[in-house]
């Protein structure tokens, strides 16, 4: 009880400001990593209640940079924060915060899309059924943009697989998601992994039928779902997809809704069990045999040359 006291009532000592820590270590954003710096203490503020209450706490924060939402994050009363952070510029910066909140820092210098130790990272006690209340964990992270669209997608096979974070339960995340390197305006996400997935279908057939679909997003949706086929049945087969899934092939990607995409998934592989060839197909493999069939056409030999 009373160590749980001392965490609520935990605040950082006096320490340099953002502004100082950037000019202290000579830091700047990268345009070409898609970094940017979250300076006001108030919106980190803001951006961490975002995540609920994270008293006791167990969060890990995916590139603190500077660490403006990780002063936020330790002022709330966690237990603990593990930040990963893959640009070394950031370490001594993160290093001062560390010392200026004994035992409640860890830090790693890594690539959160090759990080794959989440899944052990968090006390075991901690685990809850994936039926239960989300486990007192939380992923916290301002993204740049080169890196948020992989990141979800990787994220989102965990939870279908309840590994990685989500071995220890349906485990929380607080993102935010930035217009254009330099801006402050953020929108924040929070997302709660449901206990029924919308679309009960194998993460990687989904991930293939929207990729495919949202590739073309300014087209009709029957020019898009074409490719999941091969050329010689693509027109028939296309028209198959649709028309059992009960899809208008002249939305648009972005007018499809969940039941959609639902049926979209559910029909198609329906389609894959009676040809299993058909979800290892990709048609960027057909485009490249054609165009190297296309070259050695046009390619003269000398094998006849001495």
């Amino acid at each position: 009880m009373a160590a749980s006291r001392q965490a609520a009532m935990f605040r950082l000592p006096p320490l340099p400001t953002i502004g100082e820590i950037i000019k202290l270590f000579k830091l700047r954003a990268e345009k070409q990593l898609s970094q940017n710096f979250l300076l006001d203490l108030r919106l980190t503020d803001k951006i961490v209640r975002k995540a609920g209450s994270l008293k006791d706490a167990h969060v890990c924060e995916v590139g603190p940079g500077p660490g403006g939402i990780t002063r936020s994050i330790l002022n709330a009363g966690v237990a603990e924060v593990l930040l990963i952070e893959k640009d070394q510029r950031f370490i001594p910066g993160l290093q001062m915060l560390s010392d200026a909140a004994p035992g409640k820092v860890r830090i790693v210098h890594g690539d959160i899309l090759t990080y794959n130790k989440l899944g052990k990272a968090f006390p075991e006690q901690l685990m809850k059924n994936w039926e239960d209340d989300p486990p007192d964990i939380h992923i916290i992270g301002n993204l740049p943009f080169s890196v948020s669209t992989p990141l979800i997608i990787k994220w989102l096979e965990n939870i279908s697989k309840r590994d990685g974070p989500f071995r220890y339960g349906r485990t929380q995340m607080t993102l935010t998601f930035q217009k254009e390197v330099g801006e402050v305006d953020v929108t924040v996400v929070h997302f709660t992994p449901l206990v029924q997935p919308k679309i009960e279908q194998p993460f990687k057939l989904v991930e293939k039928v929207v990729r495919t679909v949202f590739q073309f997003r300014r087209k009709y949706c029957h020019q898009s779902v074409r490719v999941l086929f091969p050329e010689a049945e693509r027109l028939e087969k296309a028209e198959q997809l649709l028309k059992l899934a009960d899809v208008d092939p002249t939305l648009r990607p972005t007018q499809l809704s969940m039941f959609h995409f639902k049926s979209l998934c559910d029909v198609y592989r329906k389609m894959c069990d009676e040809d299993p060839k058909l979800f290892t197909y990709n048609y960027r493999d057909e485009l490249t045999e054609k165009r190297n069939r296309k070259r050695s056409r046009f390619c003269k030999t000398n094998d006849d040359v001495i």
